[in-house]
């Protein structure tokens, strides 16, 4: 894709991670578009991919991604879509913003009812909610018109609700680190080419793959690191 090989890439970032001091990880959150092509053989490679890992996998959709068939191939085992996921006093919510023939993310009111519910059930926990699309703007005009379209009403759920910690998302192919009142959010890099921040047009970095290390401690703080990937080391 765009002169970058991406299923390369993707296998660099996963050999840089079992190399690092952090490994084995705990869980791995796969934020979307992990298929270009919404071809079940490309999930079946993701699948292959990673399985021999042995860690749990959390993935949501992208944009690119094709729900049903994600469900149908990472739904089992070792993999989970969508959903909730409890560990320890932290609880981890997969938050799908898809909506068909979109490149932009929404949630709607059903969507929306069901963040709420499932952030009653996690009272008392520490919680963190993983989403493909951004729901704070990223200075980038292109791509702050491909954001979450309902962030407000997001973001309300989120205010209503003080054990929400943080909001990861992917889409942004760029990695960020802010606060928004008591909630941290972050982007996490793509595990190939990074967009240029703050470009009006669409416009690729320079930077390498990625990914982010997170690191949940039981006091509610989150430690994070951004690694950069170089084939060439």
């Amino acid at each position: 894709m765009r002169g970058v090989n991406t299923f390369a890439t993707f296998l660099a970032v996963l050999e840089h991670a079992q190399r690092d001091r952090r490994w084995p990880a705990d869980v791995i959150v796969a934020t979307g578009d992990i298929v270009q092509d919404e071809s079940r053989a490309g999930y079946e490679r993701f699948r292959s991919s990673l399985e021999p890992l042995g860690v749990p996998v959390l993935s949501i959709p992208g944009n690119h991604d094709d729900p049903k068939l994600m469900a149908e191939t990472l739904s089992s085992g070792a993999f989970q879509f969508g959903g909730e996921l409890r560990r320890g006093p932290w609880s981890m919510i997969l938050l799908s913003t898809f909506l068909a023939g979109e490149d932009a993310g929404g949630l709607g009111a059903a969507r929306l009812a069901g963040l709420r519910k499932a952030l009653a059930a996690h009272a008392g926990q520490h919680v963190i909610v993983y989403m493909h699309h951004h729901p704070l703007p990223m200075g980038s005009t292109w791509l702050d018109g491909v954001a979450l379209r309902d962030a407000a009403e997001f973001w309300r759920v989120i205010d209503a609700n003080s054990h929400v910690k943080a909001v990861v998302c992917g889409h942004v192919h760029q990695a960020t680190d802010r606060q928004r009142s008591d909630v941290r959010f972050m982007s996490t890099p793509s595990t190939c080419a990074q967009f240029l921040p703050g470009s009006e047009f669409f416009a690729l970095d320079d930077r390498p793959p990625g990914l982010r290390w997170l690191e949940l401690r039981p006091d509610g703080r989150i430690e994070t690191e951004v690694a950069w990937v170089r084939q060439d080391t």
